[in-house]
């Protein structure tokens, strides 16, 4: 039986591809510190003979007995509330972490994906992002510690591959959604249907121009997981390409509500991309893959998980606390 090692396990998108590998019959063992991860995205696999969770920050040394095929390094924080507040421990995982992990995947001869961005792009000046585009990323910006972390961390997946012939894969993700986010994570889809199950208004950032495109979580992973068994060593777009304004968008969210809330609107973060398409040639010819989830059959999915969420989670309003993660 083959054995793949998950970083990242308890998070939204690490405990989807915990259960799609488990389900393919591989011996998982999900890795987390649980700083951004919940536990309770695990707990439907607690008792699974083929699934094993362990407690660990991968920016210390990484250490996993016996044989290991495959390594998925998810591990972390992916909203910009969480990289905000733990900027440090963000370039840690990206640099600390993916050089241990690299390392462990040498030392097994396992097969590495690791989990980049289209925040590598930055603010683009190219429309849409191929995976040639170098982007336009402010490094010394607020949310530069995501978008440099995710930049170093392929530039020393590739010096692993190229140096020691190390078999490495590196998916940019695009926004995706789901099940299991966290409800006030401070991306758009969890945050505007929060606002609109407690009654309040959406809240737009900027006027509302700039656009995204939105992949549902299974044909996300689906592109994760034949990537990981393709050929291709460079990054790969994964994401989807059906483009949206965010003003148009809060109209969506509120039709499928079925709310009377109105938009309002609040200044723009700094450096927050005005345009996000992922150009996904390379991975319908690679991969022979494109997402095949409407958006508004997504949707409806994801707001009936979080409209079955206890009243006490929909009402939070501090969902981590980083102090104790947080070295002086």
């Amino acid at each position: 039986m083959k054995r793949i090692l998950i970083t990242g396990a308890a998070g939204f998108l690490g405990s989807h591809l915990c259960d799609r590998f488990v389900h393919e019959g591989y011996d998982v063992i999900g890795m987390d510190n649980f700083i951004t991860g919940d536990q309770k995205n695990l707990q439907h696999l607690e008792n699974h003979p083929h699934f094993e969770c362990i407690r660990h920050d991968v920016t210390e040394f990484v250490s996993v007995e016996g044989p290991l095929d495959y390594i998925l390094h998810f591990a972390s924080p992916a909203s910009p509330i969480d990289y905000l507040k733990i900027p440090i421990q963000t370039l840690k995982v990206g640099s600390l972490g993916t050089h241990n992990l690299l390392g462990l995947a040498k030392a097994k001869k396992a097969r590495i994906l690791i989990a980049s961005t289209s925040e590598v792009y930055g603010d683009p000046l190219v429309h849409p992002q191929t995976e040639a585009y170098y982007g336009n990323v402010n490094c010394i910006g607020p949310r530069g510690v995501y978008d440099e972390a995710k930049r170093f961390q392929e530039a020393i997946t590739m010096a692993y591959h190229r140096v020691h012939g190390l078999e490495t894969r590196i998916v940019r993700i695009f926004n995706t959604y789901g099940p299991r986010m966290r409800l006030n994570d401070g991306r758009v889809i969890p945050a505007f249907m929060g606002q609109a199950l407690r009654g309040e208004d959406l809240t737009v950032f900027g006027d509302g121009s700039q656009t995204r495109s939105f992949c549902y979580v299974d044909d996300q992973v689906e592109g994760i997981y034949r990537l990981l068994f393709s050929n291709y060593s460079e990054p790969v777009n994964i994401g989807n390409p059906n483009e949206i304004s965010i003003r148009s968008f809060a109209d969506e969210i509120i039709k499928l509500t079925g709310t009377k809330q109105k938009v309002i609107y609040k200044d723009l973060p700094v450096n927050d991309p005005m345009q996000r398409q992922p150009d996904i040639t390379l991975a319908k010819r690679l991969l022979n893959w494109e997402p095949v989830t409407d958006r508004a059959k997504g949707l409806k999915i994801t707001f009936n998980y979080f409209r079955n969420l206890p009243k006490e989670e929909l009402y939070k309003t501090e969902h981590k606390d980083f102090k104790r993660h947080i070295k002086l």
